[in-house]
């Protein structure tokens, strides 16, 4: 058995506003699945496909305090790409924020929310990702959490040292799901999480038994009798175990 990365769930005090935003820079299809929750998937999509990592923004009333341990990283194909591209984003609403990363070549910004994600310059890794080159986890251990998540799921571990963890879908396509060692010590419920589900015909049951086999812990955030399973990985990050599909 494996579960697959389908998505990150992203929490937000407006999240039609929010969606409407992150659509409109991935280019990408909105839909919703009820009040409060607003879907985000690549146009033309066959949901779950490897090919991307979709988007659920889910609606809260708290704001944003502290900053996120998972974000996005997109991909940018030139120099002049990555320029025109922030410049989009801060037309879309997007503002500069300052993390601490000093003088790098990639771009940090928040989005509406205060969600902060970075706009990179060109690599030749993410030259075939789609529009978001990576999600990226912040972690103490890029190794031990490597170690979970390629047994947790089918994605490959390209990637393990003391600072950087990189895995990709075992199809080779899509974003990249990396750890990056941080000092920072996780403070409350992450406002993005993971999602991730098993395959159709798998027993759900049996698939969070074997998460928590690897390590994950069961998790109550006030999900009550969801169909789904909320867990936390070794370093206590909340992801949910969906129903197989």
């Amino acid at each position: 058995m494996a579960t697959r990365l389908v998505q990150i769930s992203m929490k937000a005090r407006d999240d039609s506003a929010l969606g409407r935003f992150w659509a409109d820079v991935l280019g990408w299809g909105v839909a919703s699945e009820g009040p409060g929750v607003t879907n985000l998937e690549p146009k033309d999509f066959a949901y779950p496909d490897p090919s991307a990592v979709c988007i659920d923004v889910l609606r809260v009333p708290d704001p944003k305090t502290v900053k996120n341990r998972v974000h996005i990283d997109l991909a940018s194909a030139s120099a002049d790409h990555q320029a025109d591209l922030v410049a989009r984003l801060q037309d879309l609403g997007a503002t500069p924020a300052d993390i601490g990363q000093g003088d790098v070549p990639w771009t940090v910004l928040a989005d509406p929310e205060g969600n902060e994600f970075c706009v990179l310059e060109p690599r030749s890794i993410y030259r075939d990702t789609g529009p978001i080159a990576a999600v990226v986890v912040d972690c103490a251990d890029p190794r031990t959490m490597a170690r979970f998540w390629g047994e947790a799921t089918d994605w490959i571990v390209h990637e393990a040292a003391d600072d950087l963890a990189r895995l990709r879908s075992a199809a080779g396509i899509g974003p990249y799901l990396e750890f990056v060692r941080t000092p920072d010590v996780k403070t409350g419920l992450n406002r993005v999480h993971l999602d991730v589900r098993p395959y159709p015909g798998d027993d759900h049951a049996a698939e969070a038994a074997r998460l928590r086999a690897l390590g994950a812990a069961d998790i109550d955030i006030g999900q009550g009798d969801a169909p789904w399973t909320v867990l936390a990985d070794p370093e206590g990050n909340e992801f949910c175990l969906l129903t197989p599909r």
